[in-house]
């Protein structure tokens, strides 16, 4: 069992400051993950905004427009300060608010900080400008930028006392990264291209006529591009049915958590199952009233009945 921490320890001030940095910087530029984990309690609200201000800076950096030389040197350098936080060499009164978030979150969450390893490992493959020509291929990034994430997430939520098949909480946790991440490759394809990144995997452009690519607001001449977008969704909600047998294995805040943030990327896959041709034209997202409502559902515990009723039926 992996344990869970629910009551808050003493908090001293320099910790709460880097806390509520990291906080602001999620409300600010995570506005679906935001949507989650306003649903958790404080500790877990505030470790997972302490994961994710550091995952935002190394996916920022290999966002950015430096040069390739130089965001290999940077990310190498957020894992030197990964490494700090890892020895506890990190204090509180330090000058940089998320390693000091981080570096408590540590202390009270069993998180696998290696996670953030491999999410450093996978932004230098997009540095390096990596394709991938298989799904299995593919695989291999997914686990690093959103695999891990979802494996440190756990850490922080935990699984209940004599939850049935906790042992595999962690690997649903992957799958469930795996499920988002592919959702968001659908939706970013054409700004990816702008970008001159291709994540889809080779053999599958190749199945659909769709290896041209997509700089434009049309699809590549002659392709089948909603059959590539329908085979890449059923893959998706294959993942995400798997993932989704976590949600009965966390508390009931915490279950609600992953519930919203993976029912708002489900309800994203509808919309471009819906209109494969969306994706090109723009970002497909939902409206705010729409995640308001995924996040109730997720704190009613609808799915995570769901699932446990599906899992019943499929041992009876």
């Amino acid at each position: 069992m992996i344990r869970t921490v629910e009551a808050e320890p003493h908090v001293s001030a320099p910790v709460l400051a880097a806390y509520s940095y990291c906080e602001a910087v999620t409300g600010q530029q995570a506005r679906n993950f935001a949507y989650g984990i306003r649903l958790l309690p404080t500790p877990k609200r505030r470790a997972m905004s302490a994961l994710y201000a550091f995952s935002r800076r190394v996916d920022d950096i290999g966002d950015g427009a430096l040069a390739d030389d130089v965001k290999a040197a940077r990310l190498e350098d957020t894992r030197s300060l990964l490494a700090r936080v890892r020895e506890g060499a990190v204090a509180e009164d330090d000058i940089d608010p998320v390693a000091v978030a981080l570096a408590h979150t540590a202390e009270i969450f069993p998180i696998p900080l290696g996670g953030l390893d491999e999410l450093i490992d996978g932004v230098l493959m997009d540095v390096r400008g990596e394709t991938y020509e298989t799904w299995d291929d593919l695989k291999v990034y997914c686990r690093c930028v959103a695999g891990a994430i979802g494996r440190l997430s756990l850490g922080v939520f935990g699984t209940e006392a004599g939850a049935r098949g906790a042992e595999r909480a962690s690997e649903y946790a992957d799958t469930l990264g795996l499920a988002l991440q592919l959702t968001n490759i659908l939706r970013d394809v054409r700004e990816d291209a702008q970008g001159g990144r291709t994540y889809l995997p080779s053999d599958d452009l190749a199945k659909f006529g769709c290896s041209a690519g997509f700089n434009g607001p049309t699809p590549p001449e002659g392709s089948d591009f909603a059959g590539l977008v329908h085979f890449e969704v059923r893959r998706a909600r294959a993942l995400f049915a798997e993932g989704y047998r976590l949600l009965p294995m966390l508390d009931r805040r915490s279950g609600a958590c992953v519930a919203a943030m993976a029912g708002i990327y489900r309800r994203l896959l509808d919309r471009i199952e819906r209109d494969p041709e969306a994706v090109l034209r723009g970002r497909v997202s939902l409206p705010g009233r729409e995640k308001a409502y995924v996040a109730v559902r997720g704190l009613s515990g609808l799915d995570t009945r769901h699932v446990t009723r599906r899992t019943v039926r499929r041992r009876a």
